[in-house]
C-alpha cells in the first residue's frame, strides 16, 4: 500500500480574498428601496382614503334605510307619532369609521317630507380626502359631496 500525501483542497491561494458587500453597494440598495418606498406611499394612502370612503358610503345607505323605514312607521321624517324628534342610531359601520368620518341628520333639511344624511370626513381622512368634502344622501336618493371632485360617489 501506498501513502500519498499532499495538500489537499483545504489549501487556500495565496493573494486571494473572501469578498464581501461593500458600503457602496449597501447604499445604492438603501436608495433604490427608499425611491420605492416614496412612490408607493402615496398610492397606499391614496387606496386606505378610497377604502374608508367606500365604507361610509355604504354606512349613509344603511342610514337612509333607517330613515325610509321611520317614514314607513310614522309617515314624516323628523318626528315620531309621540311628537319626539328623530334621532339617527348608532349603527356598527358608523363605529367602525368614527376615526375618519362623522354621521348626522342635517338639521337645514330636515322636515316632514325631507332629510338629508351626512358622513362628515375627520382627522387623517378629512386631510387626505379634500376633493369630495362630506358626503350626503337625501329622501330621493340624491347624491352629494360638498367637494368638487367627480368621482365621489
Amino acid at each position: 500500500a501506498h501513502l500519498h500525501s499532499g495538500t489537499g483542497a483545504a489549501t487556500v491561494r495565496a493573494g486571494s480574498r473572501e469578498r464581501g458587500v461593500t458600503l457602496i453597494e449597501l447604499m445604492i440598495v438603501v436608495g433604490i428601496v427608499g425611491i420605492l418606498a416614496a412612490i408607493a406611499y402615496p398610492a397606499y394612502t391614496n387606496s386606505v382614503m378610497k377604502s374608508k370612503r367606500g365604507a361610509a358610503k355604504a354606512c349613509l345607505s344603511e342610514y337612509s334605510q333607517f330613515m325610509e323605514r321611520f317614514y314607513t312607521t310614522n309617515l314624516r321624517y323628523d318626528e315620531d307619532s309621540a311628537g319626539d324628534a328623530v334621532a339617527l342610531p348608532s349603527l356598527e359601520c358608523a363605529t367602525d369609521l368614527s376615526a375618519s368620518y362623522t354621521f348626522a341628520l342635517d338639521s337645514n333639511a330636515l322636515s316632514a317630507t325631507t332629510y338629508t344624511v351626512t358622513a362628515a370626513p375627520q382627522g387623517a381622512q378629512a386631510s387626505h380626502d379634500t376633493a369630495c368634502g362630506t358626503l350626503g344622501m337625501t329622501e330621493s336618493g340624491a347624491r352629494t359631496a360638498s367637494g368638487s371632485g367627480t368621482h365621489c360617489w
